[in-house]
């Protein structure tokens, strides 16, 4: 019966759609017509490039954000305003420069988010499952470590006078933001009770005991990852009865208290909920630092909206907090969780998450400016994930494609994955989808080859960008071009010698109205 009813209300909706498949203007060539010469006309402005020296800089990271999944996420940004979602612009499609970013490792063909991240935020590419070392440094072997270190751009800022900040979904150890402050051979050493003896005895350090050691004084960090800094089996302030929840260090350090007493006399905050955050006043906090959850934040569709902030808020409070500093900073701000939703084959959770991420670009481009303040947004890496099937024009982005299969005459939906954990056989056919609830939040997308976890995609990521300097990414780059771009557009790292020549030709050019009066008056009074 179930199957009956959905089949009749796929074939309802088909005909409305058929109907009203798109608005009467679209009719009309003059509506393209002049929509194209309104977008050439925003065109013909570029070519006065921006090359004003960047105060700040921001960097969007839509971990697993595939060129499939921003024009996904795009039209269900559109259907949640009651749109039928095509026509319908993220905030980063509104930035006047793209390019294409080569995604692999050195020793890896389909990139993991480590390798990747030391190259978009240290410069240099790295093997996958190695943050802030270079390619010389082997995986989980501790004595590849030293001699191999690389920085990265936010340390690079911080040297620069900068304030920097680390917003992210996920645990702030994890592979993408860890890659901005740690050396590690191994993205999984979160904590030492992570990592072999003998690495700890070697002297390796873990990840957490890294991002408070290895550059002073982080000004913003937030996301997860709250049990990573306490004592082994230490219950957890939110979950105190959940044994999975307790503490993990193995060397006993509290490094939430120590990051206390260190920041005591500091303007600093350490806060572990949504409540405590947005009850601060940005004005008079210099130093944060916020964990809130054990592990990474819930899916957004899932957020406690009175206990779990989402990511435009902590983004609105960095800045607010960041830009306090009148030589500017940089801010590295991850959608950590699309990623998540990818692996589990659950793509209702990762484009929620993608639609969450253009909000908070939004709302970080109303808090900035262009002409001082360089916007990047670009993914690690994609995933297995696309859609097709012919589906018509306003068909919604998790529903069914407008055909049966011709070979097992099944339904399916537009949604689908390579390979992952959607694959299902039953009675030695594929899974009939109509029986199943294909919109739920958690429903795992059919896939090609079953795996436990979907893995990521090797074709080429987008990179978006907006503010000084943002049309020297053009075309298609090595991955790690991007951080020499961000620094050459601020004056910061090895790209200075340009400031300097610049800075002193702004200044000369300023001077020449005074000069000139200056000598027009005195040719006067002679």
């Amino acid at each position: 019966m179930k199957v009956t009813i959905l089949l009749i209300c796929s074939c309802l909706a088909w005909e409305g759609l058929g109907k009203l498949q798109f608005p009467d203007q679209e009719k009309d060539p003059l509506f393209w017509n002049t929509w194209a010469q309104s977008t050439l006309k925003n065109a013909l402005t570029l070519q006065k490039l921006n090359q004003n020296t960047a105060k700040n800089l921001i960097l969007f990271l839509g971990d697993g954000m595939g060129i499939p999944t921003v024009t996904a996420a795009r039209i269900l940004k559109g259907q949640l305003s009651r749109q039928s979602g095509e026509e319908t612009q993220l905030e980063m499609d509104n930035f006047p420069f793209v390019a294409l970013s080569k995604t692999y490792n050195t020793n890896a063909q389909v990139a993991d988010s480590a390798g990747t991240a030391t190259a978009f935020l240290c410069g240099v590419k790295a093997n996958e499952g190695t943050v802030g070392v270079s390619a010389a440094a082997v995986r989980s072997q501790c004595n590849s470590t030293q001699g191999n270190e690389v920085t990265s751009i936010l340390r690079w800022a911080k040297e620069a006078g900068k304030s920097v900040g680390i917003v992210t979904t996920t645990r702030v150890n994890h592979a993408t933001p860890s890659a901005a402050y740690a050396h590690c051979v191994d993205r999984d050493w979160y904590s030492d009770g992570e990592m072999p003896a003998e690495a700890v005895q070697a002297g390796c350090k873990d990840i957490a005991r890294q991002l408070f050691e290895n550059i002073p004084n982080i000004d913003v960090i937030m996301g997860g990852g709250r049990k990573y800094m306490f004592p082994k089996n230490q219950s957890d302030v939110e979950y105190p009865g959940e044994k999975k929840h307790f503490g993990t260090r193995i060397d006993r350090r509290n490094l939430v208290e120590e990051w206390n007493n260190r920041m005591k006399n500091k303007n600093a905050n350490y806060v572990w909920n949504k409540k405590e955050l947005l009850s601060l006043n940005p004005n008079s906090v210099d130093y944060l630092l916020g964990l809130f959850e054990p592990g990474d934040l819930p899916y957004d569709l899932e957020r406690n909206n009175e206990t779990d902030p989402s990511l435009t808020e902590m983004v609105e409070v960095a800045i607010k907090i960041l830009k306090k500093n009148p030589s500017g900073f940089y801010l590295l701000v991850e959608g950590g969780r699309i990623d998540h939703g990818h692996h589990d084959g659950k793509a209702k959770q990762a484009l929620h998450e993608a639609v969450e991420m253009d909000r908070a670009i939004g709302h970080a481009g109303l808090m900035t400016s262009i002409y001082d303040t360089m916007t990047v947004v670009t993914a690690d890496h994609s995933h297995m994930f696309n859609f097709g099937g012919y589906t018509p024009r306003g068909n919604t982005i998790f529903g069914l494609a407008p055909m049966l299969s011709d070979v097992d005459q099944k339904p399916f939906t537009a949604i689908l994955y390579g390979n992952g954990p959607g694959f299902k056989v039953v009675n030695g056919l594929r899974e009939n989808v109509s029986t199943l609830d294909y919109e739920e939040n958690n429903y795992k997308a059919q896939s090609a080859v079953p795996l436990s976890m979907e893995t990521h995609g090797g074709e080429d990521v987008a990179v978006f960008a907006k503010g000084p300097m943002a049309h020297l990414l053009h075309g298609v780059h090595e991955q790690n071009y991007i951080p020499h771009v961000m620094a050459y557009a601020a004056c910061i790292g090895q790209n200075k010698d340009h400031c300097m020549s610049s800075s002193g030709a702004s200044s000369l050019s300023a001077a020449l109205p005074s000069l000139t009066a200056l000598l027009t008056l005195i040719r006067l009074l002679c």
